[in-house]
């Protein structure tokens, strides 16, 4: 399985971005998946989820409202929109896999992780 997260970058606070991370070497409509973001000197933190057939979403508080995710099962993508970006919302993001339903919120519930990519919010 191999998860291939793109489109982090530098932006203003905000601004906005859009991560995406094509999955490969699995079925991808089986399975939930959630994105989580890990700040300097902090533990990964969920952020985001979405199940398998895209129909429900689930976001941390702190970016409800302001990102949205989204997947398209044809293209083996899961997307992630990011609006109205904050300096804190800096982190490396981080694509992952659920393969057996739990709670989608839990990052030790996860069994395949993308290699994360920096998002920088400058004030």
């Amino acid at each position: 399985v191999q998860l291939q997260a793109s489109g982090g970058g530098l932006v203003q606070a905000g601004g906005s971005l859009r991560l995406s991370c094509a999955a490969s070497g699995l079925t991808f409509s089986s399975y939930a998946m959630g994105w989580f973001r890990q700040a300097p000197g902090k533990e990964r933190e969920f952020v985001a989820a979405i199940t398998r057939s895209g129909n429900f979403t689930y976001y941390a508080d702190r970016v409800k409202g302001r990102f949205t995710i989204a997947r398209d099962n044809a293209k083996n993508t899961v997307y992630f929109a990011m609006n109205s970006l904050k300096p804190e919302d800096t982190a490396v993001y981080y694509c992952a896999v659920q393969r057996y339903a739990g709670s989608l919120s839990l990052p030790r519930l996860y069994d395949y992780w993308g290699q994360g990519t920096l998002v920088t919010v400058s004030s």
